[in-house]
């Protein structure tokens, strides 16, 4: 069997069991229209019905992530100044991975990292140093 309506059920209240006449009128007996007030007044109400609406969402790389560590680099043209003074220079113990080909070398090294740009290989073989790849 259908179950009543209330409006039928009142017809001649006029409140229609709401008590004051303004307790159930507009959106202002709502606090707002749709998400008006999810930072402030309706914070606990989103909270507990809709958790997933207010946050980030996405994708992250792989470095935010922690899967993939950020390249440190250094340019022909610091070595000289890395070596302080010596023919040899391993780059993985002062902690850069890769060489760039920013710069001069006038001095012979032979260098020591991970990787090297195609312009540093040819600077550091222009100044007659030597490439080792680790």
């Amino acid at each position: 069997m259908k179950k009543r309506k209330k409006v039928i059920k009142m017809r001649g209240s006029k409140t229609h069991g709401y008590g004051s006449k303004k307790k159930h009128r507009g959106a202002g007996s709502r606090g707002g229209r749709g998400y008006a007030g999810s930072k402030k007044h309706k914070k606990t109400w989103i909270k507990k019905y809709e958790p997933g609406h207010i946050g980030k969402r996405g994708f992250k790389s792989l470095r935010q992530r922690g899967l993939k560590k950020a390249i440190r680099a250094v340019n022909v043209g610091d070595l000289e100044r890395l070596a302080e003074g010596k023919k040899e220079i391993d780059l993985s113990k002062q902690g850069y991975d890769k060489v760039l080909g920013s710069g001069q070398l006038k001095k012979a090294l032979t260098v020591k990292a991970a990787q090297f740009s195609k312009k540093a290989e040819e600077k550091i073989k222009k100044a007659k140093g030597k490439i080792v790849k680790i």
